[in-house]
């Protein structure tokens, strides 16, 4: 039976995603870390998953009732931080619409898909725009980690609706809006 590995984000508008995708680039040129480059700019809303091909129709409509009961909010990306010792990421402002609108994808995947942990082994949900990760060696982040933590970034954009990515060809592809 045949599979394919999704995940659930907010993908910012083509403006600030192109601003974005050159840090992504500068990270992987300067410190050798090209792993981000997969994906386009997101906040991660449900870890990746498998999910059966001959199902991705209820797949598609989960997704579409969360954007018809989405009230549009705003989102403020603010600087850069980092999980040590391997990401560095774009901030994402403190959020209380971000974090009920993850709440509630995790919970209709668990109720509805019967996917069961979309919330990273039980870690607090912590929105980011990863620009640097997996690949990044430990004394490459720490350079980026000094280079980064003098840089500002600041942008705002309004959440319109939450996207669906597949894996396809080593590479993560938005799936429609």
């Amino acid at each position: 039976m045949s599979e394919s590995l999704y995940f659930i984000a907010i993908v910012p508008p083509s403006d600030i995603a192109e601003e974005i995708t050159k840090l992504k680039e500068e990270v992987a040129l300067r410190y050798n870390s090209k792993h981000a480059l997969k994906s386009p700019p997101h906040i991660t809303l449900h870890m990746p998953f498998k999910w059966k091909d001959k199902r991705f129709e209820e797949l598609a409509k989960l997704v579409g009732l969360t954007n018809e009961e989405l009230v549009p909010f705003m989102v403020d990306l603010r600087d850069f931080d980092f999980f040590e010792p391997r990401v560095v990421f774009v901030d994402v402002s403190p959020n209380e619409h971000l974090v009920t609108l993850q709440a509630k994808i995790v919970k209709w995947c668990r109720r509805d898909l019967k996917l069961d942990d979309g919330n990273y082994k039980g870690r607090p949900f912590h929105p980011h725009v990863t620009i640097g990760f997996r690949d990044l060696k430990k004394p490459m982040f720490y350079e980026a980690k000094k280079e980064f933590s003098e840089r500002s970034f600041q942008h705002q954009f309004e959440v319109k609706c939450v996207n669906l990515l597949r894996w396809d060809k080593g590479s993560w592809h938005l799936i429609g809006s």
